[in-house]
């Protein structure tokens, strides 16, 4: 009895391994109704499968573990959705990945949003790099409304009730102010990934957001990277990325 159990596998993560989505997203998919095992609708989260013997199928297509992992990082240009397919029809992050691998984006960036994100089609990556327990830290370069005071940017970085929630603490500097225009470009860094949490913090204290691009995911840096372009993450920068979350 042992030995067969150790053959079974859940289902979220058998989809991740295929390189369909993330855990959290592969759960989604069955509450969606899309997943079958071998041709019966699932209709809950949580049931296993046994690789090699169960069929598993997401909208009608079967679906098979990845050999190859693969990570990419790409700096998203503003007007693409961080999804795999979106259903109103706008450009995805994955028209501009150039990759025979069926990858997909590990967190998200807004539609209006630029800057580093990284895709893949390993599943326990992916779960690592987006789970709040890991805390793992994202750095935006934002240009705002106005000059925030010392008792704003403490404000922020004590942590804003926004929406029914209290975001946790997180950093605010300032980088530069533009008089003429009243602008002022901050670094911002965050470890929640909330929808639109950086824009929406800086609502909070009265200074809305122009341009927002993120720079940094944990220790990998956006660099020199040119919007638009993506490139292949080393060994060691996948590594040097696992260990910052002590996976």
């Amino acid at each position: 009895m042992q030995k067969y159990k150790e053959l079974l596998m859940r289902l979220n993560k058998y989809i991740s391994l295929c390189g369909i989505a993330s855990r959290r997203k592969a759960d989604e998919l069955v509450l969606q109704g899309r997943v079958k095992i071998n041709g019966i609708k699932v209709e809950e989260v949580g049931v296993q499968v046994e690789p090699g013997i169960d069929t598993v199928e997401i909208d009608g297509n079967s679906i098979v573990p990845e050999g190859e992992k693969v990570y990419i990082m790409l700096n998203k240009p503003v007007g693409y959705v961080s999804t795999a397919k979106d259903q109103f029809g706008r450009k995805t992050v994955l028209d501009l990945v150039d990759t025979d691998k069926r990858v997909y984006p590990v967190g998200r960036l807004d539609y209006d949003t630029s800057g580093l994100i990284i895709l893949t089609n390993d599943g326990d990556f992916s779960y690592a790099m987006t789970h709040p327990k890991h805390e793992i830290k994202k750095v935006y370069i934002a240009k705002i409304k106005g000059k925030p005071s010392l008792a704003q940017i403490a404000l922020f970085e004590r942590g804003l009730n926004i929406e029914g929630y209290k975001t946790a603490p997180a950093r605010l500097e300032l980088l530069k102010y533009e008089p003429g225009p009243d602008e002022s470009v901050v670094r911002i860094t965050i470890h929640e990934g909330k929808n639109r949490q950086v824009r929406k913090m800086c609502d909070a204290i009265g200074h809305g957001v122009i341009s927002l691009t993120r720079v940094q995911i944990g220790p990998l840096k956006l660099g020199e990277l040119e919007k638009g372009k993506s490139r292949r993450l080393k060994a060691d920068e996948v590594k040097i990325l696992l260990e910052a979350v002590s996976i």
